[in-house]
């Protein structure tokens, strides 16, 4: 009897088992993601995907990941792995999903969701039906400023919410062979930057009732600038804009009736931020900078969903994942930019 209390009592102090992670694709953001995993220690990477099986080998030999898959499909089906990152190019991100919700893995799907809101309902409808955990990855919502600036609009301390701007501005050299300039990548400013500063506004204020957009294209027809002003019930506003010709500040502010909320730096990475008053008194001050990129805060929000037996997470449920698709569909409308 005593050595099993002993044993019951070794297991708690352990913790859970670690969650097993599979990587699918062997690109840039992939390989950030396996690194900023290494911050969490009941976090393991246990398999890689890609589509041939040299890339598999390569990414595995640098990360020390002992499955090595030349599929995605091997990769899904790979019985060590509890969840799966989607790290595909956008257009690659349906199937994959798809895939991965068959073989009944939890996922985390790199955004945009999907290339249109018709995918993204598809894997919503495909996840439901299968009981599998979804969660789009927009990896700036789980930074610990950004927890803090949700804390902060929800206590009222900035008063009603009037206006939202936000920015993502990166230069990329004009190579027609690099993905952002690519249609049948999905490229442009809109799906690969845009995002951030629409997702953003929607953290803030929600669906907006109507949307307006214009935009200037790239040399390869995707668009090269893309600038919305985003319009809610009552006086709220979001202007936002993206582009991919120019860096830009890529800030964010949040303006209330009481006060404003300015994020430091670059909005969408960890960042410091101040709250300030209609006086001009700072009233609020965020400075702590965590380790790593950040993206190791949204892989904690899968792991502490999947232990509490969520299929979906309530800082980022699906049917805002939706309607973030739906408002840039609605963008992508207006400009005449299609895939």
């Amino acid at each position: 009897m005593e050595s099993e209390t002993l044993a019951e009592a070794a297991q708690l102090a352990e913790g859970p088992p670690p969650i097993r992670w599979g990587i699918l694709a062997t690109g840039g953001i992939a390989r950030m993601f396996t690194r900023d995993l290494r911050h969490l220690p009941d976090a393991r990477v246990v398999a890689v995907g890609s589509r041939s099986a040299a890339g598999a080998e390569a990414f595995g030999h640098e990360f020390g990941i002992a499955h090595r898959h030349g599929s995605y499909q091997a990769l899904v089906e790979d019985p060590e792995v509890d969840v799966v990152y989607i790290a595909t190019p956008h257009p690659g991100h349906h199937e994959a999903a798809l895939q991965a919700i068959a073989a009944g893995k939890a996922v985390l799907l790199e955004k945009p969701f999907a290339m249109d809101a018709l995918q993204t309902n598809d894997i919503i409808e495909a996840a439901a039906a299968a009981n599998v955990f979804v969660m789009e990855a927009m990896w700036t919502r789980w930074l610990p400023h950004i927890v803090r600036v949700r804390e902060i609009v929800a206590s009222g301390v900035l008063g009603e919410i009037v206006s939202v701007t936000a920015d993502h501005g990166q230069w990329f050299r004009h190579d027609p062979n690099f993905r952002l300039f690519k249609h049948e990548l999905g490229g442009g400013a809109l799906l690969d930057l845009g995002i951030y500063p629409i997702s953003f506004a929607s953290m803030i204020l929600g669906a907006p009732s109507r949307v307006t957009a214009v935009s200037a294209p790239a040399f390869s027809g995707v668009d090269a600038q893309t600038s919305m002003i985003l319009e809610y019930p009552g006086v709220a506003q979001a202007i936002l804009t993206t582009t991919s010709y120019a860096v830009t500040p890529c800030a964010a502010v949040i303006s209330g009736t009481q006060a404003r909320l300015e994020i430091e730096g670059i909005f969408y990475q960890p960042s410091t931020f101040k709250v300030i008053g209609r006086d001009g008194a700072e009233l609020d001050r965020w400075d702590a900078i965590p380790p790593g990129r950040g993206m190791q805060f949204e892989a904690a929000e899968v792991q502490r969903c999947l232990r509490a037996g969520l299929l979906e997470s309530p800082d980022l449920p699906l049917r805002e994942s939706l309607q973030i698709m739906q408002t840039m569909d609605e963008v992508r409308r207006q400009i005449g930019l299609t895939y």
